[in-house]
């Protein structure tokens, strides 16, 4: 009795260091981010002097208003939004045709084909050769070379593959494929509604990708009116820390400076908004996803 009372209180003291570490990485993260929307709520003034910390001071929507009046934000929003939802569409389509084979135990030369597929993982032909190659399929300048070279993920379709292997028993499609179902019919009938857990995953993954990308778009897109927001982002930092420098005037420089930091914090929120606003929809199937092949039985 002695000894399960002892275990109980270490249980304790454990359960209190964990709790307590949680709540420190907690805050950790969390401060940065209340920082970011409080400052793009902020008078610029304010910003710059150090009196934001976790609230609004002298509450303003300047930085918003200035984001939706300047074309090449709104533009680099939405050329953002159609990169996403094509690449992340394409990424779908081509790593479920990839996985769903592979995970099939009767397909011939499948092993080949994944050691095939892991050796792109450690070799690259290296960015001159991509570029050239690019540039001779006339993809330069143009979405698809953003999108078609970078449309499967290797890692991603492992993870699918496991999935399907894993969670979809080969019973089920012997008995679809007596009552005269193929494969195709399996995968689209059968396979991809059990599969919800695992897209909502490559969903997020490629989601999240794809709108955080900025250096493929800075090397083969050259007009800037196809530059999505993270390009456009970096571009209005760089220019706010050349007007800071170029600025001899203190007052001027401050005034300057503290509007292209409200600038910058408020479009880092409006570009974080669409990946806030897609998780609470795929959170459900997300943490059954990550767990893939973590438990068997």
């Amino acid at each position: 009795m002695r000894m399960k009372k002892k275990y109980i209180s270490e249980d304790k003291v454990f359960s209190f260091f964990v709790y307590l570490f949680l709540t420190i990485v907690m805050l950790m993260i969390a401060f940065p981010l209340l920082y970011l929307v409080s400052a793009s709520f902020s008078e610029p003034q304010a910003v710059i002097s150090g009196r934001v910390w976790l609230l609004p001071v002298d509450f303003t929507l300047k930085g918003y208003e200035a984001i939706f009046k300047d074309n090449s934000l709104i533009r680099g929003f939405g050329n953002s939004v159609f990169i996403t939802v094509v690449g992340t569409c394409l990424n779908i389509v081509v790593t479920v045709m990839m996985a769903y084979p592979l995970s099939r135990r009767k397909f011939y030369g499948r092993k080949f084909f994944t050691m095939f597929m892991m050796f792109t993982m450690f070799f690259s032909g290296g960015l001159v050769p991509t570029f050239l190659l690019i540039n001779q399929l006339s993809m330069y300048n143009s979405y698809w070379a953003i999108i078609l070279p970078g449309c499967v993920g290797v890692t991603n379709v492992i993870i699918c593959r496991t999935y399907f292997e894993s969670s979809i028993p080969e019973e089920l499609y012997e008995a679809a494929s007596l009552d005269g179902c193929d494969d195709f019919g399996f995968l689209l009938r059968i396979a991809l509604p059990l599969a919800k857990p695992v897209l909502a995953v490559l969903v997020l993954y490629y989601a999240v990708g794809h709108w955080n990308s900025y250096f493929k778009e800075m090397i083969y897109l050259e007009d800037k009116i196809k530059y999505p927001l993270q390009v456009v982002l970096r571009q209005i930092i760089i220019m706010s820390q050349i007007a800071d420098e170029m600025m001899l005037d203190f007052s001027t420089a401050e005034r300057v400076q503290g509007m292209a930091d409200l600038l910058k914090y408020s479009t880092i929120v409006v570009s974080s908004l669409p990946m806030l606003m897609l998780y609470p929809f795929i959170q459900k199937y997300f943490v059954k996803g990550v767990m893939i092949g973590s438990v068997k039985g």
